[in-house]
């Protein structure tokens, strides 16, 4: 698993903080893999690599992966939700729903949101 942190995020935008977590992930493997499939975005990687777009909806690998990963997230915010329970990240899992900008507006920011994200209108 590889996971970014808000701030870092802000500092490096969010594509390359995507690809800093795949990285992570990558070196985190218990076994090596031999070759990886990677959902659209190129990674630099010692292992040799194929970026595929649209990835989830052709390659079976892919798209467990992306499902292991949301469910990954999903726990994350559900502890989360035990930390900032006013928040109620186990319900919108950090998605800018109509509740969560309103929990943000009645609470202010916590240290886990980017303070540089901007809502859609």
């Amino acid at each position: 698993m590889g996971i970014v942190e808000a701030r870092e995020i802000e500092r490096i935008n969010i594509l390359q903080a995507s690809k800093l977590a795949m990285q992570q992930a990558i070196k985190n493997l218990r076994q090596k893999p031999d070759f990886l499939l990677i959902d659209a975005v190129k990674l630099t990687s010692e292992t040799p690599s194929k970026s595929i777009i649209r990835g989830d909806e052709i390659s079976a690998s892919i798209a467990c992966a992306s499902i292991i990963a949301k469910v990954m997230r999903d726990r994350l915010m559900d502890n989360l939700s035990l930390i900032f329970p006013q928040y109620g990240f186990e319900k919108h899992k950090g998605y800018p729903t109509k509740f969560h900008r309103e929990k943000i507006a009645e609470h202010g920011l916590t240290p886990i949101h980017r303070k540089t994200f901007k809502f859609k209108k």
